[in-house]
């Protein structure tokens, strides 16, 4: 690796580590690649102890040079987003936001709810985090405002649907509405979700007095009856500061190796959503370091950053950062940490909030809980992870492993693992087990649970240890073991021949069963999409030299497998691209099925 890093060219770009197995351990980006690849194998460096222990498992590393940071910036999210590297610290969600979508690119415009954003024109109002507030402001819209809600073609006159019978469209398709009124309505909804509250109610209290000045006092009342509506959700609102206009507030707090985030997302000065967001594995990350990792990591995914968000610290590199967050906004974007005034108490309180969330996302008692678990399998210390085998099969066909993974309170599902059982033929479960823990142990390259649940009896739990006595160096601690029997729920250690019962509905009992129910889930859910695939699969397919345009060519001359099967070689090889040779293999082989 030293020869190779001479040739590192001096320029910005991404540099990833790997291991003996080609695996991504670390994607990081560079001003200067060949300086900062220089000093991870420098012994004055003075690494961290995350980056001295990724330093040990590195055998190889690969660059990407870009034009500038900014496209380094991106490519490291990308990758980051792609690998989801060991050694990054990794924002686990992986959600999309909803947000309203007004599609003013399109004549006839529509409301709906997307969660992808595009750039096509159209007004995107959003994210709702959670989702509720939303669903009640598109069923208030659709109540006040008579707007389409289907994706018909005007080309010809339709006669109108039973949503303009209840009086919730104008019916455009049957030209009972111009495109000119319509689009006026269009413009009310966009005023009402800008929360451009004046112009709005100063417009529809214009039009309502017209309409009564030409006797048209039924369509004025229902304009009357619109404005009172309006002036009642606006009043229902959590109104911060209109002067903030649009702006995410980044509060965070962090204990031991985790940090709890919490945004607020303010749009036009009203707060419409809240999102509290962890990271683990945080030991020796600054704060800067975790900022930029956070910023970096939730606004790659698909949301729209606001013109300006506030943080209790700068991230570092801010400039490349905030250029990228402006490039996906199309418009500037500001970072900033305020010292005193509304935006920083509202970052105090959105760090309080953070602090709650991570008090409340580790379960009163979870220590407790853990604690208990070491006294009653007699550990040494109490489990931090816990992870869970699991085999499905029916009669040997379709065999597969699944593992999951829980810590701190929930399963971290970026962490499951499935696969096809490959070398047992047959009904085996001990081999089919110890296929499935070996396999697995490779693929989750370090990040092994302390604790690891065997669905099954002394037999399985036999097995587990042998498999993971022989890959004791993946570890960086023996694992405990046990297996969990059923019928009735039962545990076994591989230091007791005594069980210890389950059925008690103790909280640790109940958490034991519920990880081991979730890899009997995960696993039967797996192997009961592979056996439907297998149901839906034409046994044409698995005879080798059969390819779609002979197997279409026999059924169009024979109809059906069974006519194949009962036809003759002599009729088989007188089919256009078939010879006596395939004929023979193809009866052979659909026969043998």
């Amino acid at each position: 690796m030293l020869t190779k890093l001479s040739s590192v060219p001096s320029k910005s770009g991404v540099y990833i580590f790997k291991n003996a197995k080609e695996r991504v351990l670390y994607v990081g980006k560079a001003k200067n690649l060949r300086n900062r690849l220089r000093s991870y194998f420098q012994k004055s460096s003075g690494l961290e102890a995350r980056k001295i222990a990724m330093m040990r498992d590195t055998r190889d590393f690969t660059y990407v040079v870009t034009g500038n940071e900014l496209e380094a910036l991106v490519l490291e999210a990308n990758l980051i987003k792609q690998y989801k590297p060991r050694f990054n610290v990794i924002l686990r969600d992986d959600k999309n936001y909803p947000y309203l979508k007004l599609t003013v690119n399109e004549a006839w415009p529509r409301l709906e709810v997307v969660r992808r954003i595009k750039k096509d024109g159209a007004l995107y109002f959003g994210p709702y985090v959670p989702a509720g507030p939303m669903w009640e402001i598109l069923s208030f819209i659709r109540r006040n405002f008579q707007i389409m809600n289907c994706r018909y073609s005007f080309d010809k006159p339709m006669r109108p649907c039973i949503q303009h019978q209840m009086g919730r469209c104008p019916a455009p398709c049957a030209g009972l509405i111009s495109r000119e009124e319509y689009l006026k309505l269009i413009e009310e909804i966009r005023l009402f979700l800008n929360s451009e509250k004046k112009e709005l109610i100063d417009g529809l209290e214009e039009k309502m007095i017209k309409l009564s000045e030409e006797m048209m006092f039924e369509e004025a009342a229902k304009l009357r009856d619109r404005i009172k509506a309006l002036e009642k959700a606006w009043e229902s609102q959590k109104a911060v500061a209109p002067e903030l206009g649009n702006i995410d507030i980044i509060g965070f707090y962090r204990e031991g190796s985790v940090v709890s985030f919490e945004i607020f997302f303010i749009r036009n000065g009203i707060m419409i959503g809240s999102k509290d967001l962890f990271i683990r594995n945080i030991e020796n990350v600054s704060d800067k370091e975790l900022m930029h990792t956070f910023i970096t990591q939730f606004y790659s995914k698909e949301i729209i950053p606001p013109s300006k968000i506030t943080t209790p610290v700068l991230p570092e590199e801010l400039k490349p950062l905030e250029n990228w967050l402006g490039q996906r906004k199309g418009a500037a974007v500001k970072i900033m940490s305020p010292k005193r005034g509304k935006k920083k108490e509202l970052i105090n309180m959105a760090s309080e909030n953070a602090f709650h969330a991570y008090r409340n996302r580790k379960e009163p008692g979870i220590h407790e809980l853990l604690n208990d678990l070491k006294e009653r399998l007699k550990f040494e210390k109490p489990p931090e992870d816990i992870g869970a085998f699991d085999v499905s099969t029916i009669s040997g066909n379709e065999s597969v492993g699944a593992f999951v993974y829980w810590s701190g309170g929930e399963f971290e599902k970026d962490m499951y693992r499935r696969l096809k059982i490959k070398t047992v033929q047959g009904v085996n479960d001990y081999s089919m087990m110890e296929e499935i823990i070996e396999r697995i142990i490779g693929n989750l390259e370090g990040k092994l649970p302390d604790l690891i649940i065997i669905d099954g009896g002394k037999g399985q739990l036999k097995i587990a240890k042998k498999v993971t006595d022989k890959n004791i160096a993946a570890f960086k601690e023996p694992p405990m073991l046990i297996a969990i029997a059923k019928d009735p729920d039962r545990a076994y250690l591989t230091t007791s021949e005594t069980s210890i019962n389950l059925e008690d509905r103790r909280p640790s009992s109940l958490l034991l069963k519920k990880i081991r129910d979730e890899a009997h889930r995960f696993a039967v859910g797996y192997h009961r999409k592979l056996r439907e695939k297998g149901l839906l699969q034409s046994p044409l397919e698995t005879i080798p030299g059969i390819g779609k345009k002979r197997r279409l060519e026999l059924l169009r001359v024979f109809g059906s497998i069974e006519d194949i099967r009962n036809a003759t070689i002599d009729e088989i090889a007188k089919i256009k691209g078939f010879n006596k040779k395939v004929a023979e293999n193809l009866l052979s082989e659909l026969r043998r099925l």
